[in-house]
């Protein structure tokens, strides 16, 4: 039987290799007996163990980041391409329709005579209504000026032309479109005209619209449709937005077609 023999100092955190301990035989012989215990490793020691080292782990590392960062360009130039030829199409479309062919002629709210031709070279974002619109009309004119304002702001974009035509030719006379006009950008132009010419340009644009009974002072509401038209420089009408689109979504859409505007006129 054997005893082991040692100091109760043994339990405090031994190195890997201690001094010989003393085994006690029941004849009294002593025996020497090395004992490699592990010591408790610091927070500090163990971290530095588990932690991957050298160059490799470096490596691996560059490239799994760089691996991942051209996946991710090539998604997003994907995704633009994708982007571009759907909005191609979109236009083609747009434009096989016929919407906006032929001219127009009207007279702006300072009585100055005005025909398509005379926007050829600008964008043009237009708006059909009318100045006794109580709430939909002064919304949706007020959006159209956030876009021009948004464009504005970024330089390198051509500027853009807002135009209000009217549908409602019988009270929008010249004085009565500027004054409305006044109230919303500086740059704003107002188009008024005869019945004829106004149904004219109507018609040309897709544009319903329909008055409707008067009231005891005369007064009535006019139906009409609701959309904001996008020219190109060449005249053509190459968008429209909806009233569920933003101010932003339109401003997006207006510089992608900036981006993507090749004229077809030579």
């Amino acid at each position: 039987m054997l005893l082991l023999v040692w100091t109760p100092k043994a339990w405090h955190r031994l190195s890997p290799l201690k001094p010989p301990a003393l085994l006690w035989t029941p004849g009294g012989e002593a025996l020497h007996v090395r004992y490699r215990l592990m010591s408790r490793q610091g927070p500090g020691e163990a971290s530095r163990q588990s932690q991957p080292q050298g160059p490799g782990f470096r490596t691996r590392l560059l490239i799994t980041a760089l691996f991942g960062a051209g996946l991710g360009g090539a998604w997003l130039a994907a995704r633009a391409e994708k982007e571009q030829r759907r909005q191609q199409q979109r236009t083609e479309a747009l434009r096989q329709a016929a919407v906006g062919q032929g001219d127009f002629n009207l007279l702006d709210h300072r009585g100055q005579a005005r025909c398509k031709a005379d926007f050829r070279g600008q964008w043009v974002l237009m708006y059909f209504g009318f100045t006794h619109c109580p709430d939909i009309c002064p919304d949706e004119l007020e959006k159209l000026v956030q876009v021009v304002q948004k464009l504005e702001a970024e330089p390198g974009l051509p500027p853009v032309q807002p135009i209000f035509i009217t549908v409602d030719p019988e009270r929008d006379t010249i004085a009565a479109m500027a004054r409305y006009v006044q109230d919303f950008h500086p740059r704003l132009l107002g188009l008024t005209g005869s019945a004829e010419q106004v149904a004219q340009v109507s018609r040309s644009y897709r544009v319903y619209y329909s008055a409707g009974p008067k009231d005891e002072d005369q007064d009535y509401i006019v139906d009409h449709s609701i959309a904001i038209y996008l020219l190109s420089p060449d005249g053509l009408f190459t968008d429209y937005y909806g009233r569920a689109k933003s101010a932003q979504q339109i401003a997006d859409s207006v510089r992608r077609h900036m981006a993507a505007f090749r004229s077809v006129l030579g």
